[in-house]
């Protein structure tokens, strides 16, 4: 298990003014072939694309590749990687919206996250954030993934 490295710490008054603030980028994962067969078992979604490794190294990506839930699930450590808000009583993550799966993430690739504070939103007890998430792929043209994360901080 990797150490998590939180880039941008803040207090939640400061967290108040960052909208529009990016947040930079996590580390890079590599993505392995016993995290796709794990991640197969786990949602039994063996298809062969992701399990079969000769099959899919003949196949249209020439190697097999990572479910597109497995790449976007891996935004949660990438978030905490990229903020913690320190004075406050729980943080949540509220959801998704937006999510896209542009590009195939082979296996032994590597992924991090870009994320941008989008918006911010008042709620009862605290903030909602809307950050723009961007998942690429080390040296790929396009995204793996991208999405816009909801996260709850209350105080």
């Amino acid at each position: 298990m990797s150490e998590t490295i939180s880039k941008n710490v803040v207090s939640f008054e400061k967290l108040l003014t960052m909208e529009g603030f990016d947040l930079g980028f996590s580390e890079y994962r590599t993505i392995t072939q016993e995290q796709i067969n794990l991640f197969a078992d786990a949602t039994e979604d063996h298809q062969w694309l992701h399990t079969d490794v000769e099959r899919a190294t003949a196949g249209p990506f020439g190697a097999p590749i990572a479910h597109g839930y497995l790449t976007l699930s891996l935004a949660i450590p990438f978030w905490t990687e990229l903020l913690d808000v320190e004075g406050v009583t729980s943080k949540v993550n509220y959801g998704l919206e937006k999510v896209r799966f542009i590009s195939p993430v082979l296996v032994n690739s590597r992924i991090r996250m870009n994320g941008v504070i989008a918006s911010i939103t008042e709620i009862k007890g605290g903030v909602q954030l809307g950050v723009d998430q961007t998942i690429e792929i080390e040296g790929g043209a396009k995204p793996a993934a991208i999405a816009h994360g909801l996260y709850r901080f209350y105080n």
